[in-house]
């Protein structure tokens, strides 16, 4: 009979597996986890000031313009003024960079149906179930200032 220290070490083990392949994949295309979490925000909100992304990846303005050069030097995104705030740049996505969001898209959904496809539907439905009720026992241990 599984323990809740077997059910953890097999979510560590799923952590674990899940970076070493996001690893390998985003090394293809030479990026990095957080200059990809970077495009991914862009794809999903478009344009964007570098201090609305800095918000979003919850990192400091400094880190924001490194991760932004990186991948501007890298051709995946550009730089431009703001058509309504003179202080402003707008961050975007260039042709590459956007190709690279529709392929982390369609890579998200390769992923989930090799994971959860094989799953019957009563299978799935505990599962995610459970696996919500583990994440927000997890994230209201770190609002409270307790992290496992």
């Amino acid at each position: 009979m599984p323990t809740s220290v077997n059910a953890l070490d097999l979510v560590l083990e799923l952590t674990v597996l899940l970076g070493e392949d996001m690893t390998q994949s985003l090394a293809s295309d030479h990026l990095t986890e957080p200059r990809a979490h970077l495009l991914w925000v862009l794809g999903a909100q478009g344009p964007s000031t570098q201090k609305s992304l800095a918000e979003a990846l919850n990192v400091s303005a400094r880190n924001i313009t490194g991760l932004v050069d990186g991948l501007e030097q890298t051709g995946y995104v550009i730089r431009a003024p703001h058509p309504d705030d003179r202080r402003a740049t707008l961050v975007s996505t260039t042709e590459r960079g956007a190709a690279i969001v529709d392929a982390f898209q369609s890579g998200q959904k390769e992923l989930a149906e090799q994971l959860f496809g094989p799953m019957a539907p009563g299978e799935l439905d505990q599962f995610v179930t459970s696996l919500t009720g583990v994440v927000e026992r997890l994230r209201a241990a770190i609002a409270e200032g307790r992290p496992a």
